[in-house]
């Protein structure tokens, strides 16, 4: 056990240097933004310091959310390979059901399971929703079992409505759909490793440095 916690904290060291680095560069960049656009910031009540800010934090957003996704999907495919040597991350299937894309990846590959694992989703895209659908019902066609692993559930109704969709859809096709600390279960039942307590005691540590 020790072992996949320390292979997890490297992980989580490598990705939090990497997203300190992008977050430097952009605030760099930021120093020689055009800022004209604060003139409607100013007609909508918010003055060009708060404007600064908003602007900062939500490029600081993109990152963070964009990164912690990516660790986290790392982290959990390293408990599936920690478990099963047979696993394969990153598989390509062909999509038999759309012309576009030609190719929907699974994020890890077990025998016939194929697992999403997503650390949160709270998309109202439609386009992307159409998207979901398609690429689960491909991997059923190419005989493989679509689940869904899913850390965190969003907050907000519309995105609540498609995950329940999603969830219909899933298990309708045959498949599997975890959210929130079934997600967390499943993962530790599956492997043998309780994911969530490593990071906690890793997010403990970092509070000490």
């Amino acid at each position: 056990m020790e072992c996949i916690k320390t292979k997890i904290k490297n992980l989580a060291t490598k990705y939090s240097m990497e997203l300190k680095d992008k977050i430097s560069d952009r605030e760099l960049e930021m120093r020689n933004d055009d800022k004209s656009h604060y003139l409607i910031y100013q007609v909508l009540g918010i003055p060009p310091t708060e404007g600064d800010l908003i602007d900062l934090y939500q490029n600081k957003g993109r990152f963070l959310y964009k990164y912690a996704g990516s660790f986290l999907e790392e982290a959990t495919i390293l408990c599936f390979k920690e478990k099963f040597c047979d696993c394969k991350p990153k598989v390509k299937i062909h999509n038999s059901i759309a012309a576009k894309p030609k190719t929907f990846e699974i994020d890890c590959l077990l025998d016939k399971n194929a697992y999403e694992i997503k650390w949160r989703d709270a998309t109202t895209d439609g386009d992307h929703i159409t998207k979901e659908h398609t690429r689960v019902k491909a991997i059923r066609a190419n005989g493989f079992k679509p689940i869904r692993i899913m850390f965190y559930y969003p907050n907000r109704e519309q995105a609540i409505k498609i995950q329940e969709i999603l969830r219909d859809l899933y298990v309708g096709l045959g498949g599997e759909y975890y959210s929130g600390d079934e997600a967390w279960l499943y993962v530790q039942n599956t492997t043998g490793i309780n994911l969530k307590n490593i990071l906690v005691t890793i997010a403990k540590e970092q509070e000490k440095q």
